[in-house]
């Protein structure tokens, strides 16, 4: 028959031994800080690359042309949305007019170009 026996000196002396701590040179977290950079420069290249083809693909929509009357002497808003639509409410008109010229207090200048929303536009 055979015996075997364990020595708990061998056992102990394993368990006993401190664990290993990692140490990072400062080439080491230069690589490392290298190879954690490559996926967000990836992903800004790719954004930078095919972003723009998207928003400049203009080619589905309509060309749309805008009318256009130039202020002569003696104008006002009134007379402007009486001539181009005298079957709407010059109030209206004169709101939509403001709307898309960006006019402030409804102060027009002599030759001053103004741009006819397309439901007055003939």
């Amino acid at each position: 028959m055979s015996t075997i026996s364990l020595s708990t000196a061998t056992a102990i002396s394993a368990m006993a031994r401190p664990a290993t701590r990692l140490r990072l040179t400062a080439r080491g977290r230069g690589v490392l800080l290298a190879v954690a950079s490559v996926p967000l420069a990836v992903g800004i290249a790719f954004a930078a690359i095919s972003g723009g083809s998207a928003i400049a693909s203009g080619a589905d929509k309509p060309v749309a042309a805008v009318e256009t009357i130039t202020v002569m002497p003696g104008d006002t808003l009134w007379s402007i949305a009486g001539s181009i639509a005298p079957e709407a409410d010059p109030r209206d008109v004169i709101g939509d007019i403001s709307r898309m010229n960006l006019l402030r207090g409804g102060e027009i200048q002599i030759g001053q170009e103004l741009a006819i929303p397309a439901q007055y536009a003939e």
